[in-house]
């Protein structure tokens, strides 16, 4: 055991990117140069579990990435001979009056466990946990615990039983009550929902060794990021509108085009108003909804007419309404 201690620890993970590649500022820890793990209430290596725990105000950078805990626990193996050595060079030669851990060169990590006030960011991303393990040879961050929360500069995710991010995929998974807010407002809830994003833009990347937290954001953070581009709900969707709800079994939802496409035990609300079918078309940016019935069936709805004008009243119109399959709240 030792004292309030920083550790580098120069083991690589399943790749590396080659030099000049663009760093996502995705929450991707799997990829890039050592990881630098620092703790406040020391570290601890345990050799026969081949874990390192750093406990007390821990923490852990890799390529534009920190990782902060009360504790982490970074599980390792030996590097397989085809991986190569790690050579020695400015990058990865440990820094000044850091201890280094015996024998790193022979290992690398492939788990990296984070308990108790999780917290990762980047220049752009971030996300909070009770708990988070990130798998590093498939690439994959699995956050649990209370008021799971993953930002991007687009929008927001939420969920109550879990979130994964697959980095290799680009792709988020909300488990649970699982909710999605826009940067325009727009909310998206089901049991589950699936997010896909693109690449993010190289020349909006700032430099690999821009210090994280150091205010070096990103001239446009959305491409940094990667744009969202497709989100597909699945189980009670919801996806409500400043006027108007519209309810499903399931979902998909292109953010370039605003529209969302729902199926199965369709309705959508506006006020008392009312429209059902089997599937439906809503346009979230012009609030024009479509409705599509069943092989055979029908659409049908409820409209309320409005009430009878008082005749004092300057410039009312007259009630009347008609259920349609189309509606413009």
């Amino acid at each position: 055991m030792m004292g309030r201690a920083a550790v580098l620890l120069a083991v690589l993970a399943a790749a590396i990117l080659p030099a000049g590649a663009a760093r996502a500022q995705a929450l991707d820890f799997s990829q890039g140069g050592p990881i630098a793990i620092s703790a406040a209430g020391g570290m601890e290596w345990r050799q026969a579990q081949h874990e390192v725990i750093a406990k007390g105000d821990a923490r852990a950078v890799r390529n534009g990435v920190t990782v902060t805990a009360d504790r982490l626990i970074a599980h390792y193996r030996a590097k397989a001979a085809t991986a190569g050595a790690l050579p020695t060079t400015a990058a990865t030669r440990p820094a000044a009056g850091a201890a280094t851990l015996p024998d790193t060169q022979g290992n690398q990590i492939y788990l990296l466990e984070a308990v108790g006030h999780v917290h990762i960011f980047t220049a752009t991303d971030q996300a909070v946990a009770d708990h988070a393990v990130y798998d590093l040879d498939q690439q994959v961050l699995v956050l649990t615990g209370r008021h799971l929360r993953l930002t991007s500069p687009a929008d927001t995710l939420t969920a109550r039983d879990s979130i994964e991010y697959w980095a290799a995929k680009r792709m988020a998974v909300a488990r649970g009550d699982a909710l999605l807010i826009t940067r325009s407002g727009r909310r998206i809830s089901a049991d589950t929902l699936v997010g896909y994003t693109s690449p993010p833009t190289a020349a909006a990347t700032p430099p690999a060794a821009a210090p994280v937290g150091a205010g070096a954001v990103p001239a446009d953070p959305l491409a940094a990021s990667g744009r969202l581009r497709r989100v597909d709900a699945i189980g009670h969707v919801v996806i409500t509108t400043a006027t108007t709800t519209a309810t499903g079994d399931r979902g998909v939802y292109d953010p370039a085009t605003g529209i969302a496409r729902l199926a199965g035990h369709v309705r959508i609300t506006r006020g008392a108003n009312q429209l059902n079918g089997a599937e439906a078309v809503v346009d979230l940016k012009t609030g024009v909804a479509q409705l599509i019935a069943a092989p055979g069936g029908r659409v049908n709805g409820l409209v309320l007419p409005k009430s009878a004008p008082d005749a004092a009243s300057p410039g009312a119109t007259s009630p009347g309404a008609a259920a349609s399959g189309s509606t413009k709240p």
